[in-house]
């Protein structure tokens, strides 16, 4: 049997395939606003977006830039690649694609059975999650993968993002977790793999796109695994 009882899973990409749903909703948005016919190519625009909004999010979580600057200037500077003004407030498009990108609902492969499967061992499962509160709470109703958590951690909400001291401490003391029993898992090697060791719990590193790493003082994760299939061999 495992030593763990507590789980604590990151959210998008590890259970939610953010990419893909992204991909679909920004779509879908920039349809309907007419945006679409101005772009060559959208699977360009979405590619040099995901590196703004990277970028962005990496100031963001050092509380460099607001929550709104990040929405509008994300939309403004990756449209301004391809020489594109809108006639509506760029607010007003993230409104739209943050508004489609909830209902969205395609998860990793074996998502929830998986989590059925590590609910019914006894284990309990937390997330804790970087994002806007009002969007990750609809993700996780509209996929329905609210029903297999204890408690949900949103930085906006805890006011302190991964990989922070501060969100693994708030997450453990208010789940009644020690942190000899917990572990994160997540896709991030900076937010849940480095955040989590400085805070002084395990972690499982989902390397889902196989990306090279370079551990240097930090040393290798506790586990590393490239499916979610392997968590039912870690946490048997």
């Amino acid at each position: 049997m495992s030593k763990y009882r507590h789980l604590f899973f990151d959210l998008d990409n590890t259970l939610y395939d953010f990419d893909k749903n992204a991909f679909l909703a920004m779509k879908m948005a920039f349809d309907q606003l007419k945006l679409m016919e101005k772009l060559v190519s959208f699977d360009l625009y979405f590619q040099e977006y995901l590196v703004i909004n990277d970028a962005l999010w990496a100031e963001y979580r050092e509380k460099k830039i607001s929550k709104d600057f990040l929405r509008g200037e994300r939309f403004k500077r990756s449209l301004a690649l391809f020489g594109i003004v809108p006639d509506m407030k760029y607010l007003a498009i993230d409104d739209l694609y943050l508004k489609i990108m909830s209902t969205q609902t395609v998860l990793l492969p074996n998502a929830i059975e998986i989590l059925s499967t590590l609910k019914s061992r006894g284990y309990h499962l937390h997330i804790i999650t970087n994002g806007f509160k009002e969007v990750q709470h609809n993700k996780l109703i509209n996929t329905g993968l609210d029903r297999y958590f204890t408690f949900v951690y949103i930085s906006e909400e805890i006011k302190s993002p991964k990989p922070s001291f501060e969100i693994f401490e708030y997450a453990i003391k208010s789940s009644n977790a020690r942190k000899t029993e917990s572990i994160m898992i997540g896709d991030s090697w900076e937010s849940d793999v480095i955040g989590a060791k400085n805070f002084g719990i395990d972690q499982v590193y989902f390397d889902l796109i196989k990306t090279p790493v370079e551990y240097g003082d930090f040393g290798e994760p506790t586990f590393t695994i490239i499916n979610l299939n392997e968590l039912l061999t870690i946490f048997d």
